[in-house]
């Protein structure tokens, strides 16, 4: 069976999967067991539901994304022609997440609205679109794909502020230095490794039989997406700071998390 057709298919189950997740699997737990859950406007039980299938994302695709590094030779070996069958099936998970989560954004607008997060989707669709349909740049896609693991921890930090823990209690302190550690680790530190290992494949056959397009899909979407990463990174580096020079027993602000 063509890669291609398996990569749609799997972008169908995963987009189905996380809508059941997200209307049916989240509400009936929470629901029966949060108070907090059940107190909540319907805005807001939405954006809980939202972050728990964000959460299951980025694990399922974040502990898939260091196995493929640590143990696919292929893709190791050639990092934009070597076999792209586990990367697509990554990647075409997220593709389905991205359209849930597009049209869970353009639904609850108000609430939940993120021009950055919708830049952040789109640019990722973008370049990703090749590499389901081409199979090109597996390598590179993997490893783009590690950023989820910081999710978890900023989801954590939106779920600590809406039951109520005040952000200079331990447990708040802990998650959001968990949070800007790994955060700065998967998408901050790696920048200078990534784009030296970018630049080291100008020019070599198998760049040049990639052609404008990917090329293209490729530096751009990886320029927007660090300059979102950076500018992510300076709003929790600032935020964690504040928290650490408050006053202790100060009140969670109950805003949206960035």
């Amino acid at each position: 069976m063509d890669d291609v057709f398996i990569s749609y298919c799997v972008v169908t189950g995963s987009f189905l999967g996380f809508q059941l997740l997200f209307l049916a699997i989240s509400p009936q737990i929470f629901t029966k067991y949060s108070r907090t859950y059940r107190q909540l406007s319907f805005g807001k039980q939405c954006e809980w539901d939202s972050r728990c299938v964000s959460t299951t994302h980025a694990l399922i695709v974040g502990s898939a994304c260091l196995y493929i590094l640590a143990y696919d030779d292929a893709v190791n070996a050639d990092p934009i022609w070597g076999d792209p069958f586990w990367v697509k099936m990554n990647v075409a998970i997220t593709c389905g997440y991205l359209v849930h989560d597009l049209l869970l954004l353009a639904r609850f607008w108000k609430v939940m609205g993120d021009p950055y997060m919708v830049s952040h989707h789109l640019a990722v669709f973008y370049s990703y679109g090749y590499v389901l349909n081409r199979g090109v740049l597996p390598y590179f896609a993997n490893f783009r794909l590690i950023s989820e693991l910081s999710t978890p921890f900023v989801n954590q930090r939106w779920f600590f502020d809406v039951i109520g823990k005040p952000r200079s209690s331990w447990p708040v302190l802990l998650n959001g230095f968990a949070m800007a550690l790994v955060f700065f680790i998967v998408r901050i530190a790696v920048i200078p490794s990534y784009y030296s290992q970018v630049v080291a494949t100008f020019g070599t056959e198998g760049y040049i039989r990639l052609g404008t397009g990917p090329q293209v899909a490729w530096i751009v979407s990886c320029v927007v997406l660090d300059i979102l990463n950076v500018f992510w990174m300076y709003k929790i580096a600032c935020g964690f700071y504040k928290v650490v020079k408050a006053k202790p027993g100060g009140k969670p602000r109950r805003n949206h998390a960035d």
